[in-house]
């Protein structure tokens, strides 16, 4: 496992975490596509989270993968839970969205998690959330986390501020990773710099 010693002397050893890279976000024909939401911003960092990918595997860095998925039944939509949600929530669930077991609720093939990837399948935004990512990255030691994917501003925030508070360093690769408004990616970034990473 590839790891970095600072001069205080403390280790760093990374994970890449690719967070919800699936065919119902990204890809012609997903759900999110069929919505009518402009997906081309999370396609363009497609070939940068892949060559991320590579780089991390032959330095042996692990990647971890998350999608977030619902049910077929509806069981765990937000509207179940919430009584008051913004709109633009409330729009993505007129139709079932990256359901467990689909085509829409896989990683795109261009992205594909190998056999031996740990994929984390999430409910919510986070990917520590009834999760158990923290089980996973404490059994291999991974004490840095590196965030690509997308929304920038929601999943990848979202899991990136749990993963800081509790107790792993992080980053963000800033071209690996989008969102569907341009001034939520640039507010993102602008905290990741200045609170988190």
């Amino acid at each position: 496992m590839f790891k970095v010693t600072l001069p205080n002397g403390r280790t760093l050893a990374p994970g890449l975490v690719v967070i919800d890279m699936q065919n119902g976000f990204v890809s012609k024909g997903g759900s999110y596509d069929k919505i009518g939401y402009n997906t081309t911003m999370y396609r363009e960092v497609i070939p940068k989270i892949k060559d991320l990918i590579e780089f991390c595997r032959s330095m042996g860095i692990p990647v971890f993968y998350t999608e977030a998925v619902k049910e077929n039944s509806g069981i765990d939509i937000l509207t179940n839970v919430h009584n008051i949600l913004p709109k633009s929530r409330q729009e993505r669930l007129k139709v079932p969205i990256c359901v467990r077991g689909t085509w829409d609720g896989v990683t795109i093939d261009e992205l594909k998690p190998k056999e031996k990837d740990p994929v984390v399948l999430k409910r919510r935004d986070s990917a520590f959330q009834d999760t158990d990512f923290r089980i996973m990255l404490q059994s291999q030691s991974i004490n840095l986390l590196v965030f690509t994917g997308i929304d920038t501003s929601i999943c990848v925030e979202t899991s990136l501020r749990e993963g800081f508070n509790t107790g792993y360093d992080v980053a963000i690769i800033s071209d690996a990773t989008a969102s569907g408004d341009k001034r939520h990616y640039e507010t993102t970034l602008e905290r990741v710099r200045d609170y988190y990473g």
